[in-house]
């Protein structure tokens, strides 16, 4: 199978299920802001490969691709029928735990953090800021759409998570954090 069919040289692609739309409908977009935040966090932590930071959002990144896959499927027939794609709450829950144990060693928020630091802390308020523009794109899709509420809460959890963990690097690395 060859990379490139040219079905889409004219401004369409194919959801699941064959349904033809143009490239800048909002379900498109939601996908394609889902894909780029999944790239972003492959960028955060190539560096580090096998730490428990790199194992996160490793998981992470599977869960985006199980979003990606409910977000295509408008009719809800196929991604379903894929446990991978599934989205339970338990995987919000995961995220939670994985805030709350890091929260935990950091000192409390008292101001706006500017997103600055460590390389790794900016990396990681960069993918913060491009979970937030998924989830707008989310929220917008679901406008005029049916969208799984549970992809709006994994979301912005992670974008909280994402927080918290550029705070946990900055203090991790000894630096201070900028505060606004």
């Amino acid at each position: 199978m060859k990379i490139y069919t040219k079905t889409g040289d004219g401004g369409e692609t194919s959801l699941l299920g064959g349904e033809r739309v143009a490239k800048d409908h909002p379900r498109v977009v939601a996908c394609g802001d889902v894909d780029e935040l999944n790239a972003t966090l492959g960028e955060v932590h190539a560096p580090a490969p096998g730490t428990d930071l790199a194992r996160l959002l490793l998981g992470v990144q599977r869960d985006l691709f199980a979003i990606g896959a409910r977000l295509a499927d408008p009719d809800r027939e196929r991604a379903s029928k894929r446990a991978k794609a599934a989205v339970p709450a338990a995987r919000v829950r995961r995220l939670e735990r994985a805030i709350d144990a890091r929260e935990a060693k950091l000192p409390p928020l008292r101001a706006f953090v500017l997103p600055a630091g460590t390389p790794l802390a900016t990396s990681l308020h960069r993918a913060r800021a491009v979970c937030r523009r998924a989830e707008r794109s989310i929220v917008r899709l679901s406008h005029e759409a049916e969208v799984d509420p549970r992809i709006g809460v994994y979301l912005n959890r992670l974008s909280d998570l994402l927080f918290v963990l550029a705070r946990h690097e900055n203090l991790r690395a000894g630096g201070d954090e900028e505060l606004w």
